[in-house]
């Protein structure tokens, strides 16, 4: 009796672990894309150590602002405000972002989110 009850215990836990480790989250984790200061054109997407003006990416994403003001995102579900350190989470969509205040010569960012 002892051995079928260690049996069913040993089966038991094994099935429980498999399972776990099988599971897959219920939502994708959210990718940060960061935005950061960077002359010239004040600022810039960071991707893979470079410095680009627009990028493509996988959602949902979170927008870290690393600017020296806040940004204005503007996309499908309207004009947000990002600050200074602060993460925007966002959907899939088209998005156009500037920084308050900017200059006119700033760069002007272009992220896309599919």
């Amino acid at each position: 009796m002892r051995t079928l009850v260690l049996s069913v215990t040993v089966v038991a836990l094994l099935a429980l672990g498999a399972s776990q480790a099988l599971a897959r989250p219920s939502t994708p984790a959210a990718r940060t894309v960061v935005v950061a200061m960077h002359d010239p054109g004040c600022h810039w997407f960071v991707s893979d150590g470079k410095f680009v003006k627009s990028l493509t990416t996988v959602g949902p994403i979170k927008l870290a602002n690393f600017d020296e003001a806040t940004l204005i995102v503007a996309g499908p579900s309207g004009v947000k405000h990002d600050a200074v350190g602060k993460l925007l989470a966002l959907a899939p969509g088209t998005y156009h972002i500037t920084m308050v205040g900017q200059a006119p010569d700033d760069n002007h960012l272009k992220l896309v989110v599919r």
